[in-house]
């Protein structure tokens, strides 16, 4: 397929290494740029809380303008709003706003949450703060987190 962004997350899967020493050399310096490049691309799966990490991800959403993008988790045991404790001046826009709850007896359910038109439960993000709409018949919350990604400033 032509025109893909990201072969170059994928490593070859064989390799020559030749016998001559310059060309060793070379094919070394090749092999290890492939490496770096692949690692450097993929998705970082750490999740820390009340404090944010690197994704790993890459947007390009104003030409090649890249803008990293990064998470927080947070862990909450109600649908209290609570402060976040981001900048909004280094924020370009929020990429991921969800969180999962558990009821206390052995269900868990995503945020936002829509069983019926008064069974649900909503979460956005203002500039201090997350907070949550709840309907009547809205679950339980006993315990669960919220995970936050934004984009940087270009």
């Amino acid at each position: 397929m032509n025109n893909v962004v990201n072969q170059v997350a994928f490593l070859r899967t064989t390799r020559d290494f030749p016998e001559e020493i310059v060309q060793l050399s070379k094919e070394c310096d090749k092999a290890y740029v492939d490496t770096a490049n692949a690692v450097n691309f993929r998705t970082i799966g750490i999740f820390p809380t009340n404090r944010p990490a690197i994704t790993g991800e890459s947007w390009f959403l104003q030409g090649n303008r890249r803008q990293q993008s990064f998470r927080q988790v947070y862990n909450i045991t109600s649908y209290a709003a609570f402060n976040h404790g981001l900048d909004f001046s280094n924020i370009s826009t929020f990429t991921v706003i969800r969180a999962i709850g558990y009821d206390g007896t052995a269900n868990y359910f995503p945020i936002p949450f829509y069983n019926t038109g008064t069974a649900s439960v909503g979460i956005y993000v203002t500039p201090t703060q997350v907070q949550f709409i709840t309907g009547v018949g809205s679950p339980n919350l006993t315990r669960g987190f919220v995970l936050l990604e934004w984009l940087s400033q270009p």
